[in-house]
């Protein structure tokens, strides 16, 4: 889809319009959504971790909700099979040919539940579209549509029967993050608001696909000063340095972090990105591309903590 950006002041106002809707069922958890839309803007997917009942499906629901685009929701299982989600050629008696049959994959955001349910062939399945934004099937490649994004939602509590998603896999991810428990205040609202019906199914779109495409070309035009670029290099070549860490960043990863700097730059409005933008979202954007070496494990690290001392280390260029 071509469409041309709309102007720095519109994309601010339609993200933050997103937002606000999206708020209005999530409750107390804006920079959560806000990570969410960044993802979006930045042409990411965004991968959920928490413990069941936290809002992970409401806030993908209320996010799909707020875009007057497609979607579509898969409940990953051990028996889901690669096909359930990409499609399925068919043989057609009556043309006496294959007809392709898409799967859900083929919407603007797809919601996978439970994604570490899925078998790895399923699993596997959904590295070309979310790379590529395609899908190949009996040699004939489909185009997804556009925008696309893929929100997916694990427990990282409960293991049995799960299949943990391999590096290449979570590479394919922006963001992970996590809504996490409210507040005591944000709570009893929940409880009001939840008894009286409000949900996801209440909200009402508030920015078209296309105004969604416009964003992201906007944010593609955002300006990111070499010595920025630089600062992003320097913090990915300390991780690689690290002997703590058995697998640093890779070049895709800081590409997402630069991807989301410009995204998150839109949001707030401004033509350029900044350190503090690196800052906010260097975790988020690299803590599931780490793998900690066992030493590191057992001294209980985590990978925000390695990232968090990455960043209190390296010297922060001047503003542009």
């Amino acid at each position: 889809m071509q469409t041309a950006p709309v102007s720095l002041d519109q994309a601010h106002r339609l993200a933050n319009a997103i937002v606000d809707n999206v708020g209005q069922v999530i409750l107390g958890k804006r920079t959560v959504i806000e990570e969410a839309v960044i993802t979006m803007l930045a042409e990411g997917h965004l991968l959920l971790e928490d413990v069941p009942g936290t809002g992970k499906t409401m806030l993908a629901r209320s996010l799909a909700a707020s875009i007057d685009g497609t979607s579509q929701r898969v409940q990953a299982t051990p028996d889901l099979l690669p096909t359930d989600i990409t499609g399925v050629s068919i043989f057609d008696q009556q043309t006496q040919e294959f007809r392709f049959h898409p799967g859900p994959v083929f919407a603007n955001l797809v919601l996978v539940d439970e994604i570490n349910r899925a078998s790895p062939k399923t699993q596997a399945a959904l590295l070309e579209v979310m790379e590529e934004a395609q899908v190949t099937v009996d040699g004939q490649t489909y185009a997804a549509p556009r925008p696309f994004m893929v929100v997916a939602t694990q427990n990282p509590v409960e293991m049995d029967g799960t299949y943990p998603l391999p590096e290449a896999q979570l590479d394919r991810f922006l963001m992970l993050t996590s809504v996490g428990a409210p507040s005591r205040e944000i709570e009893v609202q929940i409880l009001r608001n939840r008894s009286d019906g409000h949900g996801a199914d209440m909200l009402s779109p508030v920015a078209t696909v296309a105004d969604v495409q416009s964003m992201i070309d906007s944010a593609r035009q955002v300006y990111l000063s070499d010595a920025l670029l630089g600062y992003v290099a320097d913090l990915a070549g300390s991780l690689r340095a690290r002997d703590d860490l058995s697998l640093a960043v890779s070049p895709r990863g800081s590409l997402a972090l630069v991807r989301a700097v410009r995204a998150k730059a839109v949001l707030e409005g401004r033509e350029y990105g900044s350190a503090d933008d690196v800052k906010a979202l260097i975790v988020p954007v690299w803590r599931h591309r780490l793998i900690l070496t066992h030493e590191a494990r057992v001294a209980r690290m985590s990978a925000g903590n390695i990232i968090g001392a990455v960043v209190q280390t390296t010297p922060v260029p001047a503003e542009r």
